[in-house]
């Protein structure tokens, strides 16, 4: 008797496709190979440059307020820490050293949610004991608020 193959797949069984990702979230894995791919080819001085224009860019394609909060943050951020590169990470504005993402500013438009988002990564190294506090949501941008960051973004920095 000849050996025949049994089929792996299930009988009656209909795949539906959950939408696991919304499609914002789709839009910024592809910024973020995009962006990856771009920076990939190019010097540090070139690297700084793409990167101030193209973080500028994202900035004024923002709807307000988070236009008029993001540009205050760039220049909060490039005051606060000079040497860190300005580039996107996944189509936001963010702020690198060494190659790694130290912080980023999230839109509250960016994902459509109630509150804009200043984070910080892991090399970021802003520990406080044994827990603290990566990611911030911002409303408003007081002067105690700002005062917050740019510590924050100095002691990222160091």
């Amino acid at each position: 008797m000849a050996d025949t193959k049994t089929s792996t797949k299930r009988k009656g069984s209909t795949r539906t496709s959950q939408k696991i990702w919304t499609d914002e979230e789709r839009a910024a894995m592809r910024e973020s190979a995009r962006e990856r791919k771009s920076q990939s080819r190019l010097s540090p001085e070139e690297e700084r440059e793409a990167g101030e224009q193209e973080v500028k860019a994202k900035i004024a394609g923002m709807p307000e307020p988070d236009r008029a909060m993001a540009e205050r943050l760039h220049k909060l951020v490039t005051a606060s820490a000079p040497d860190f590169v300005p580039r996107t990470y996944y189509g936001m504005p963010a702020y690198s050293k060494g190659g790694k993402v130290i912080c980023f500013f999230q839109p509250k438009s960016k994902f459509k949610v109630r509150y804009s988002t200043f984070g910080f990564q892991p090399d970021a190294r802003i520990d406080d004991g044994d827990m603290w506090p990566v990611a911030f949501a911002v409303t408003k941008l007081t002067t105690g608020v700002e005062a917050r960051i740019a510590a924050l973004v100095k002691k990222a920095a160091s």
